[in-house]
């Protein structure tokens, strides 16, 4: 049983951690705003330019003269997996909730006889996948040094996927990371990019009206194309950077939660140790007063 001093100790050490976990929360709240903000503000551009996209695929369909970001290698031999996850922890199951699809996925691949190849993006992502999947690992994009993600940092990452698919690394390329639904959810999700797949969510007045594209829908599908690539690259970091930081605030809150229960218990276990303590000095003083 431990003595007073190792119980005090101790409750002063559950203290200094629960101020660390409360600081941390208020600080993840206050990046979660802006983060939030700015997942929310990415979807609307990237829900009509995957509107616009779709219009321009259906146009071409699966001709020859397609780009060939769109209409792909003509084989599914080779996966590229790109699996972005944060460079920091304490953020509850988010990182390890991603790696586990990405790990789910390559083993499904590799059951089918496919090549599976990993690119990370974060570095707990790398260390979560490193046991398992660390031969498969191609490359790795560090982002610790950066304070703000912003639309540079998407297209430094597609510029090297598209580079490796122009290399003929690869046929198929599919990012991980998770959708940001609310500060307790956050849905990890896969999302094929190469070949390029849209789906045509938009509703209104023009769903009906046919569009004459100038130059051609295989001109203008080349162009905007490797730009699809990196604004999906780029709505991914956005909702991972939210979603990293509700788990987190999320994490800190029942930490330190649990500090304050922990705290209250020791409490307590102080207080009887101390009474008891108490109580033995003064049977042990009537007992010796007894005895004169």
């Amino acid at each position: 049983m431990p003595n007073l001093k190792d119980l005090k100790n101790r409750i002063e050490s559950v203290k200094s951690t629960r101020k660390i976990t409360k600081a941390m929360q208020m600080v993840a709240a206050a990046k979660l705003r802006r983060a939030q903000e700015s997942a929310e503000a990415s979807r609307p551009y990237a829900e009509r330019f995957n509107a616009v996209m779709a219009g321009l695929s259906a146009s071409v369909g699966g001709s020859d003269s397609a780009p060939k970001l769109l209409r792909g290698t003509g084989s599914d031999d080779v996966h590229l997996l790109v699996v972005m996850t944060a460079e920091r922890g304490l953020c509850g199951g988010f990182n390890s909730n991603i790696a586990k699809l990405a790990r789910v996925k390559a083993e499904e691949l590799r059951l089918k006889g496919k090549t599976v190849k990993v690119l990370t993006v974060g570095k707990k992502g790398r260390d979560a996948l490193k046991r398992d999947l660390g031969d498969l690992f191609v490359g790795h994009v560090d982002l610790s040094e950066v304070k703000r993600l912003g639309y540079t940092n998407a297209q430094d990452i597609a510029k090297d996927v598209l580079s490796r698919f122009d290399g003929g690394e690869f046929d198929v390329a599919t990012i991980f990371y998770s959708k940001f639904v609310n500060v307790v959810t956050q849905i990890p999700t896969a999302q094929q990019i190469i070949p390029a797949s849209f789906e045509d969510e938009a509703k209104g007045d023009d769903s009906g009206a046919i569009f004459d594209y100038e130059p051609s829908e295989e001109a203008i599908l080349a162009d905007l194309l490797p730009k699809g690539v990196a604004t999906a690259i780029f709505s991914a970091l956005l909702e991972n950077g939210a979603s990293e930081q509700g788990a987190r605030m999320s994490a800190m809150d029942n930490a330190t939660r649990n500090a304050g229960e922990m705290i209250d218990k020791l409490t307590i276990q102080f207080n009887r140790s101390r009474q008891a303590v108490i109580t033995n000095e003064l049977i042990e003083i009537i007992s010796g007063a007894e005895a004169l």
